[in-house]
C-alpha cells in the first residue's frame, strides 16, 4: 500500500461517519481513527520503510449560522397543516379533462373529502384529506410526478 494510498482512506474516514478503519495485510498493519481531532497511526515491521506521515488537516467543524426570525401575531394564530403525498405517482387535480377540480385555493375540506387523485401503477388512487380546513395553497401542478412525502397541499387548520 502506497502513501496515496493511505491519504486516501484518511480522507474516507473523515468525510464518513466510520470511527475506526484496520487493515492488515501480511506483516503490514494500518488503523485509522476518528476522533475530535483525526489521529492515524501506522504499524510496519521493520523491513518496509514508510515515510512518516504528514499531519493531516481537517478543518473546524463549524454550523450554520440561522437567523432567529420572530414570528409575526397572525402567524403565531395560524395553524398551517401540510398535506404530503402517501405514495409515489403522478398527481391530478380532476378526474379527467372537464371534470370539475377536487381542491382549489380558498376551499373548505373535511376527514373524507377527495383532493386529488395519484397515479400509480396505472392504478388512480383517489387521495383524502385528514383534516379539517381551508386549503391555502397547492403546491404540485396538475399532471407532474410526485415522490412518496412530497408536499401536496397547505392547509390553515379550523
Amino acid at each position: 500500500m502506497d502513501i496515496k494510498q493511505i491519504h486516501e482512506l484518511v480522507k474516507l474516514v473523515n468525510k464518513s461517519n466510520i470511527g475506526e478503519l484496520s487493515i492488515e495485510k501480511d506483516n503490514f498493519k494500518l488503523t485509522i481513527k476518528q476522533k475530535k481531532e483525526a489521529a492515524v497511526t501506522y504499524a510496519a515491521p521493520s523491513a518496509v520503510q514508510l515515510p512518516s506521515p504528514q499531519p493531516v488537516f481537517t478543518p473546524p467543524t463549524t454550523l450554520p449560522v440561522v437567523d432567529k426570525v420572530q414570528p409575526s401575531e397572525s402567524a403565531k394564530s395560524e395553524k398551517i397543516y401540510t398535506f404530503k403525498s402517501p405514495m409515489i405517482g403522478t398527481f391530478y387535480r380532476q378526474a379527467g379533462p372537464g371534470k370539475p377540480i377536487f381542491a382549489s385555493v380558498g376551499d373548505e375540506i373535511e376527514p373524507g373529502k377527495v383532493l386529488c387523485i395519484i397515479e400509480a401503477m396505472k392504478l388512480f388512487n383517489e387521495i383524502e384529506s385528514e383534516v379539517s380546513g381551508t386549503i391555502v395553497k397547492v403546491l404540485v401542478d396538475d399532471a407532474s410526478p410526485v415522490e412518496f412525502d412530497q408536499p401536496l397541499f397547505l392547509v390553515e387548520l379550523k
